[in-house]
């Protein structure tokens, strides 16, 4: 009896071993695919600038003299001009020089229009832009494919793993279709559509976070008593999947991460909502990197 007894104990603890060792090769994975994921192409390692557009024209080339000056070496004055009408933006060219609208040269096109499904990318050389839009702002996003962070970056300090900070939670939904104040790094403040409150247990204490909706994820920006101390300052983001009919889903902090505000000046990031800023201190997930 009591062989049989040791023998159950022996394989409920290699069972717990097994699943830990599984669960710190899936941090690892996430902590590999975030890496590459900022070195990418479309990551914000290679952001080298943000260029604000006002109302009409607007020059832009290589030189001083320009209304928006590329950081492209030997890249000519005027090369063309960014003209706004509204929300609609057009490039037009004055110079014929290798330089592409999604892999098309085009002296005049319209570059941004508030029903564009797709940003368009315009390319010279390892140089990419395209237009994003922040509430009544309009800029260029200008990226620098080759641009030194991206290899300056090797590793993203994090906390040990902890699978304390892997907790269930369940989403109180809205009983109305509910949209939440939410402020950007530019002092905007936008609503935002928040599918309910995340609630859940922490070492015998209730928390509750309100989560956005990012296409079929739950995203969440939160602040905790780590922000500004050994985590970035202005908080740190997570996402978590769609909870089931049981309405539970999984919050794992150990793969919260750092806004795209950490690793470069050009980002705008969200901020977290007062009442996103938890009592406890997450040491979990990504550390703070960096200076900006």
């Amino acid at each position: 009896m009591i062989r049989k007894y040791i023998l159950i104990l022996l394989l409920f603890w290699m069972q717990q071993c097994l699943a830990q060792d599984l669960y710190h090769q899936e941090i690892d994975q996430w902590k590999k695919e975030r890496l590459l994921e900022l070195k990418s192409e479309q990551g914000w390692l290679n952001l080298a600038g943000l260029f604000w557009i006002k109302e009409g024209k607007q020059y832009f080339g290589g030189a001083t003299t320009d209304d928006i000056r590329f950081p492209i070496p030997s890249f000519p004055a005027r090369v063309g001009y960014f003209e706004r009408k509204g929300n609609i933006v057009k490039q037009v060219l004055e110079k014929d020089i290798a330089l592409s609208s999604n892999g098309v040269f085009q002296k005049e096109r319209v570059i941004f229009h508030p029903d564009s499904i797709k940003p368009i990318q315009m390319s010279f050389a390892h140089y990419r832009w395209t237009v994003l839009q922040r509430d009544e702002l309009i800029g260029i996003r200008f990226r620098d494919l080759k641009h030194p962070a991206i290899d300056a970056l090797q590793t993203i300090p994090c906390f040990p793993v902890d699978t304390l900070f892997r907790v269930q939670a369940k989403l109180i939904p809205s009983l109305l279709p509910k949209k939440i104040p939410v402020a950007n790094v530019l002092g905007q403040i936008t609503q935002q559509l928040s599918p309910g409150k995340l609630v859940f247990s922490f070492q015998g204490e209730t928390y509750s976070l309100d989560a956005l909706q990012e296409g079929d994820k739950l995203f969440i920006v939160f602040g905790d008593q780590t922000s500004g101390r050994s985590t970035y300052a202005s908080g740190r983001y997570l996402y978590a999947a769609m909870p089931g009919e049981d309405g539970v889903t999984v919050l794992d902090f150990n793969k919260a991460f750092n806004p795209p505000c950490v690793f470069t000046s050009y980002a705008t990031c969200l901020l977290p909502p007062t009442q996103n800023i938890l009592r406890i201190a997450v040491e979990a997930g990504e550390k703070m990197v960096g200076n900006h």
